[in-house]
């Protein structure tokens, strides 16, 4: 990991991605950038890990950050991935804490940093912070517990389905994407192994429901039979 100073302007382009600052006024805005720090993280980097203290609350700038626990047994279970705009160390906001969970870059990434003391004091004079980072925990928690209900309660292929579902945009077509993240995290992340992942994609594939392509695309042929399985 590599601190430096990014310049104005990248902590200006830092602020302006993210939804709980870009609501603020342009001199609200440079005073949010004034507080802000930067760091570089090469790709496979623990930005932080279970235990470490908590205090800043880190920005994405460019690149990807996977964040994960780790069992008592060592297995890893994704919490969520997070790209440029979004951010992760909310709840050192709130007071002392340790970090409950692992970030690591999954590229070259930049993120900025604002520490709690300095970000307290922006909540106090600007209120709406604070409401936008509520509704953002709100938003979370809703995911969580949707997420937590369906591995308890779907089987594997209702959870591949919603997933894919979810990530298709159904007013551009084609209904074609990317997976955003390795077979081996898609499948901590629902709840299963790598292997059945592999196998429920061939066998929606066998079904005529989706068509697997190069470099992680799935193209979406079927979509209300795939969420008939």
């Amino acid at each position: 990991m590599s601190d430096h100073k990014c310049g104005l302007e990248g902590h200006k382009s830092c602020v302006s991605l993210v939804p709980i600052f870009n609501h603020l006024k342009d001199e609200q805005m440079i005073e949010i950038t004034e507080a802000i720090q930067s760091a570089s993280y090469r790709k496979g980097e623990i930005i932080y890990r279970a235990g470490d203290q908590s205090d800043s609350l880190y920005i994405v700038r460019s690149g990807r950050i996977r964040v994960y626990r780790l069992s008592e047994s060592g297995k890893e279970q994704l919490v969520r991935f997070l790209s440029p705009g979004d951010f992760t160390g909310e709840l050192a906001l709130f007071g002392e804490s340790v970090h409950e969970a692992y970030a690591e870059a999954v590229e070259n990434t930049d993120i900025c940093l604002i520490r709690r003391k300095d970000l307290q004091e922006l909540l106090m004079r600007y209120p709406s912070i604070s409401l936008k980072i509520l509704a953002e925990f709100s938003s979370r928690l809703e995911k969580s517990e949707k997420q937590t209900t369906r591995v308890s309660t779907e089987k594997v292929e209702i959870r591949l389905a919603l997933f894919i579902a979810e990530c298709i945009d159904e007013e551009k077509p084609p209904m074609e994407f990317v997976l955003p993240m390795s077979k081996r995290d898609l499948a901590s992340f629902l709840g299963t192994t790598p292997e059945t992942i592999s196998r429920k994609l061939t066998d929606f594939e066998d079904a005529g429901y989706i068509k697997q392509k190069p470099h992680r695309k799935i193209e979406v042929i079927d979509l209300d039979g795939l969420l008939l399985i």
